[in-house]
């Protein structure tokens, strides 16, 4: 138990990761995880995102759980999805269980697998959140636009509306139309039609208003006053 079963277990990891695992020191090593996912397109990004477990032995590892840390490669580039400055929390929480399950035993090939894991599937809901949240604007802009042709959906509270304003609107149309007729009807009782016909020659002449005199010979004096009480007496 103790260190010879560290060793062991180092020599397990270099064999399985020969390219990816460097001491730091006899009890400290760091192993880098090369991410497998997709860009926003579906397509495999050919640089995918790596991380690095850093991983220290306490004296009584594998029955003590191990010292680990999270940490990006220098210079890295930053994924638009990852941050492990931020994510660092989160992704060594999912680390626990798989600690507590394996008191023990050799654990650290458990540990990078579930942290591949783990780092992966963070990456994809936030793409999966990012798509959810474009299609949803593209569908309200959608919404908008066919509003212009469409007009605004009838609910049951909109047309109660609108109905109480047509028949209010009818009413004050008729009694509108009543005022007027009204008014007609009383303009008439006082002075007949506004519009009165001018008389033609021969009706005058028949009326025997008309005369074959000029205006200055008519005995029955002025023309235009005759007129006048023609109009009226009519």
């Amino acid at each position: 138990m103790g260190r010879e079963e560290q060793q062991q277990e180092r020599e397990v990891l270099g064999a399985i990761f020969p390219e990816e695992i460097t001491d730091v020191s006899e009890k400290e090593f760091r192993i880098s995880i090369a991410l497998d996912v997709t860009n926003e397109e579906g397509e495999e990004e050919p640089e995918p995102p790596i991380i690095l477990l850093n991983v220290s032995y306490p004296e009584a590892y594998p029955d003590e759980a191990p010292l680990l840390d999270i940490l990006t490669p220098p210079n890295a580039p930053k994924h638009p999805f990852l941050d492990i400055q931020e994510d660092k929390a989160r992704l060594l929480d999912l680390l626990q269980s798989t600690i507590e399950d394996n008191m023990g035993f050799d654990m650290i090939f458990t540990l990078v697998g579930t942290l591949k894991d783990g780092a992966e599937l963070l990456i994809s809901e936030r793409q999966k959140a990012k798509h959810a949240l474009h299609e949803a604007q593209l569908a309200k802009a959608e919404e908008e636009e066919n509003r212009k042709f469409h007009g605004t959906i009838v609910t049951r509270e909109s047309f109660l509306e609108w109905r109480e304003k047509f028949r209010k609107e009818l009413e004050e149309e008729e009694i509108r139309r009543k005022e007027e007729k009204e008014a007609e009807e009383k303009r008439g009782r006082k002075g007949g039609s506004k519009d009165e016909k001018k008389m033609t020659g021969r009706e005058l002449w028949e009326k025997g208003v008309a005369t074959t005199k000029g205006d200055e010979d008519y005995e029955g004096g002025d023309l235009a006053d005759d007129v006048e009480k023609l109009k009226v007496g009519a």
